[in-house]
């Protein structure tokens, strides 16, 4: 068993991933034991990611509000507490919280074999935020 104590602060979610505030913890980065990366992500009122996608894939568990998740040619679908999202190897989508609401996730992905975990792409328009009925 390995414990490593807390010792890094939230981060501010960098500008060119995300749209809106967004707060990141960290949880694991891929290293030489394992190539799981993890992080609980904090998303404001209206704030989400960028497109992006996953060499391996993704898989969110959301923890806290009311969010949205989108794949590259769909609409927007409301995710809640307890919900489990499995995003498939690059697929492209986008993730984050509802105009209304705050929205937190874990949010798990395996980095590749050069250590790839994601690839960020364009903002999301507001035209393909909109939010549906919560």
């Amino acid at each position: 068993m390995k414990i490593t104590a807390s010792t890094t602060d939230t981060q501010r979610g960098p500008e060119g991933w995300f749209t809106g505030a967004v707060f990141i913890d960290g949880i694991r980065n891929p290293d030489d034991q394992s190539a799981i990366g993890c992080a609980h992500v904090r998303f404001t009122p209206g704030a989400r990611t960028a497109w992006h996608h996953h060499p391996l894939g993704q898989t969110l568990y959301v923890t806290d509000g009311v969010g949205l998740v989108a794949r590259r040619g769909g609409d927007p679908v409301v995710i809640r507490p307890g919900d489990v999202v499995v995003i498939e190897p690059g697929e492209e989508h986008w993730h984050g919280a509802t105009s209304t609401r705050f929205m937190a996730h874990v949010a798990m992905q395996e980095a590749d074999d050069q250590g790839q975990v994601v690839t960020w792409l364009d903002p999301v328009s507001d035209e393909e935020y909109t939010a549906p009925a919560e």
